[in-house]
Order: C-alpha cells, then structure tokens, then sequence
C-alpha cells in the first residue's frame, strides 16, 4: 500500500504545521509526569488492566484546545475523548500517550501519535517521543526524524526473508490465543525477536532499524500515525489479511514487501 496523495501542497504545509503543534504542546505535559509521582493512575478495564494518567487527558485536551482554534472544521477521534465529526472530511486522529503501561513503568517506547487524513486512511502522521526528543514525521513529501536541529530523511531497509529479519511486538501481553499462536509462527523464523516496544518499534521501521511489527487488538489511533511515517519511508502496513490496518485490529508493518508477504502467509494461515 502506497502513500496516495489527498492534499494540494498547500493545504499539506498547512496540517503539517498543526501537526507539529500538536507534538510540541503534548511534549512539557508528558515530561512533567514521566518518571514522576502524581500520574494519577486509573485502570478502564474491570476485568484487565489499561491504564489511563492525568498525562494521557491533559495532552488530548491540549491538542483539542489547538484544534479548535486552528482547524476547527476537521473531525477528531481520540483515545481518551472519543469522536467529534467536521465539516471538510478530514479527522485528526490523536493517541495522546501510545504505551501508557510502559509510560507508568518508567520505559522511554511510548509515544505521542497524531494522523490526519479522511476514511481512505492517514495522509499525514507524527510519531512523538518526548523524553528522547524523537520526532518521526511522514507525509506525502517524504518521512523524516528530527531530533533538535537534527534531520535526517527516513527510509526503510531491505529484507528479502523472514530467516534475516528483526521483529517486534507487544505479544504475548496483547491479542487472543489464536492470534499469539499465529504470531509464533512467524516469530519461530525470523532472526530476532523483541517485545513491548510499543509505537517506537513502527518509528524503527520507518528508520531502517527494523524489518517487521505485528500487533493485535489495536484502534484506530494506535495506527495512523504509524502508518503515515512507514508508508512515507517506503513500508508496508497492512491487516493480517493484507487489508487496510487504519481502521484498528491486527496488524502487520514491514519495511520491505518480500518480508511482509513472508509473515503474511503464516499469518493467513
């Protein structure tokens, strides 16, 4: 799947701009909890365990608050304040803090995801890691990392077999025994295999660190971001049946479309 081209030039540097507001007002809301007391941990679920802080809703409000003064004919799906529809068929669609548990736990593989795009899928996305300074951004334009006045222009890695690859994943804390057992039948062929790296792994994709991520029970929001940065850098991101990942459930991310046929394969079947 191809990056398609929605916006006029314009209108791109435009939601661009936003885009990077987005990241820079969420970034001093999640540093000021981060590995500090005050989190205010509350758990959603009564029969398991996903965590939501005073991090997670005050970048999302922030992000709103920005929304509205700039661009307040777009819809917004968010993680921690739900849908509201627009008016020019754009959503913005905004995971405040991707990887809340390793948020709490004090790991630096959470991230800040921010997408905008219409039902097609994303067309613009953010990867955000604050406490690094990482920004992984992709658009029709190309894909980039900046960190500071840092740039470099993202592109993926070749990987012809599963047997040379690097995965990484959230299992087996997410998804169903079925889809674990599918997994593992990829993971038993690939080189390497890494766990609980949350969004950071798909900014690794993008940055031709890494070959392959496959998740399960995901949103929307835990992917159009991902999506825009790989897809700009040259990837794949797909569902376990090869359909479009950005409306949530599985999926499977891959830099080089030899691996992501690969892992495909054992994962169809």
């Amino acid at each position: 799947m191809t990056q398609f081209n929605l916006f006029s030039s314009t209108l791109e540097a435009e939601l661009l701009s936003v885009a990077h507001e987005l990241a820079d007002a969420a970034r001093p809301i999640a540093l000021q909890y981060f590995r500090k007391p005050g989190q205010n941990v509350k758990n959603k679920l009564n029969a398991d365990f996903d965590p939501v802080t005073v991090a997670d809703q005050g970048i999302e409000q922030a992000m709103r608050g920005i929304l509205a003064s700039r661009r307040a004919q777009d819809g917004i799906f968010g993680e921690e304040f739900g849908q509201s529809k627009g008016t020019s068929g754009l959503t913005w669609v905004l995971d405040p803090i991707d990887g809340t548990r390793a948020y709490i736990s004090g790991l630096p593989t959470w991230g800040v995801l921010i997408a905008v795009g219409n039902n097609e899928g994303p067309q613009i996305g953010i990867i955000d890691q604050p406490f690094t300074g990482e920004r992984f951004i992709g658009s029709s334009s190309g894909a980039e990392w900046t960190r500071g006045e840092e740039r470099i222009a993202l592109n993926v890695r070749k990987c012809e077999t599963l047997a040379g690859a690097t995965l990484f994943t959230t299992f087996p804390e997410v998804g169903s025994t079925s889809e674990r057992l599918a997994f593992e039948r990829v993971r038993d062929q690939v080189k390497l295999t890494r766990y609980g790296v949350d969004c950071y792994a798909y900014g690794l994709i993008a940055a031709g660190q890494t070959d392959l991520v496959i998740e399960a029970g995901l949103n929307s929001y835990d992917l159009q971001g991902p999506i825009a940065v790989i897809q700009a850098a040259g990837g794949i991101v797909t569902n376990w049946q090869g359909g479009p990942a950005h409306h949530g459930g599985t999926a499977l991310a891959a830099g080089d479309a030899r691996a992501h046929a690969a892992a495909l394969e054992l994962l169809k079947n």
